[in-house]
């Protein structure tokens, strides 16, 4: 009964913990301008189906994407063998789902199985990031918390499985011993390897040993649950809602500003009555802060598995521009989160702090590096589009602080004097016809 209490505080205190940091990223997405990406339901619910659950966009790197499909798969299904222990843990059962006979051999069987290939999918991984060095994994953008965080989650998942294995093994020894409450026989086709590592030892030992290990998985899973809001692992669940609200147009097409949009119709028209302005929100061209996006972009920012994919096919970067897609959606999500805590500090009101996206976090030599062909928004695994936020902010220095780099400045000149981006008058354009 003491045991059953604890879980259900336990279980409480998690879910709680969750929801709140949940919530508080729900409000910062929002913090975000809106943005139409509600037509076609039909086509969004095929377009997550096939690249946020049927990971589509991976299999372009066949070894890496088999591999996440090993973690993806075996993270999915064995989180059924949670449900078991949830109720064991309420209500004091063991193994719960044996109810169901035959069919509890091959759902553990499965469990043990999937277990396995995610241990082995991690250790790679692992490898990958430390040993192997691949360049994408260890870039400089990566220094610090990312490269951490990529690792805790690797190690993580590994002692989780290895649990799950120590627990069936315990739980079969036991279950041959005859000892109470350890009645119910099940397939262990991975875990059988370890029990003689425990044959020979006493009951109690035993005992102590399985539940160490229950627990031990059960806190962890609740632990990982909150860790997620702090992690780039949160795509694990954003990847399909940012999938569904991906932009479905060509991707050479650009957006329109509603602003410029309006000035044009009233130079055009002079009886073109524009909106009424918000007072209270400022108007601007492009994008300086975070506030200035969309919340498509600022969930953007939060799906973003920093698997530097958009990077190692920006040919900016592979050519030692200072550009990295990844580190766009990177600071994007870090100033976001700043902003996120001012307005928690100040009672839900934000204080301006001096800073913004532009400068403080992305710097306008990384903006102009880009050469807009949405080779990084072709190659990430969750249609998350940087692009069109080095746009934005590039629309931001050009019309609202003039900034454009000198030979845009000339080109700019040329299309205003004559009309097309050439130093050429617009009376000599047929010469070439003469000959």
């Amino acid at each position: 009964m003491i045991t059953s209490i604890l879980f259900i505080l336990l279980l409480a205190a998690g879910t709680t913990l969750f929801t709140i940091n949940v919530r508080k990223v729900r409000r910062n997405i929002l913090l975000g301008k809106e943005t139409e990406r509600k037509d076609q339901p039909g086509m969004r619910w095929k377009t997550m189906a096939r690249v946020a659950l049927g990971q589509s966009k991976m299999v372009t790197r066949p070894i890496p994407a088999i591999l996440h499909i090993f973690v993806y798969v075996g993270f999915v299904i064995i989180n059924i063998e949670v449900i078991d222990m949830f109720v064991d843990g309420i209500f004091g059962t063991h193994r719960f789902l044996s109810f169901t006979g035959g069919l509890y051999n091959i759902l553990v069987a499965t469990f043990e199985i999937l277990a396995f290939l995610t241990t082995f999918g991690c250790a790679v991984f692992l490898i990958r990031r430390n040993i192997v060095h691949v360049k994408r994994l260890v870039s400089k953008d990566l220094t610090g918390w990312p490269r951490t965080d990529a690792n805790a989650i690797l190690i993580t998942e590994i002692l989780l499985m290895t649990a799950f294995f120590t627990m069936n093994a315990c739980d079969a020894l036991l279950f041959n011993m005859g000892s109470h409450h350890y009645n119910v026989a099940f397939a262990n086709p991975v875990s059988h390897y370890l029990m003689p590592l425990f044959s020979g030892m006493q009951e109690g030992t035993l005992i102590f040993i399985e539940r160490f290990c229950w627990w031990f998985h059960i806190i962890g899973i609740i632990s990982f649950l909150n860790y997620l809001p702090y992690s780039k692992h949160f795509h694990i669940l954003l990847a399909f809602p940012n999938v569904y609200f991906s932009n479905l147009k060509k991707k050479g097409e650009f957006t329109n500003l509603e602003s410029v949009t309006n000035e044009v119709k009233a130079i055009m028209d002079p009886s073109f009555m524009p909106p009424p302005a918000d007072p209270n929100v400022q108007m601007r061209f492009g994008a300086k802060d975070v506030t200035d996006l969309s919340w498509k972009q600022l969930l953007d920012a939060y799906t973003c598995t920093e698997c530097g994919r958009c990077t190692s096919a920006c040919p900016a970067n592979i050519t030692g521009k200072l550009l990295s897609p990844r580190k766009i959606m990177m600071s994007t999500r870090d100033r976001l989160e700043e902003v996120g805590k001012n307005i928690d500090a100040n009672k839900g009101e934000f204080k301006d702090d001096g800073k913004s996206l532009l400068n403080d976090y992305i710097t306008p030599e990384e903006l102009w590096a880009c050469t807009s062909c949405n080779a990084c928004v072709q190659e990430c695994p969750v249609n998350i589009d940087p692009l069109s936020i080095i746009i934005d902010m590039r629309r931001f220095l050009v019309m609202e602080q003039s900034a454009a780099p000198t030979e845009l400045n000339m080109m700019f000149t040329n299309m205003e004097n004559n009309g097309a981006p050439w130093q050429f008058s617009p009376s000599d354009r047929l010469n070439w016809t003469k000959e």
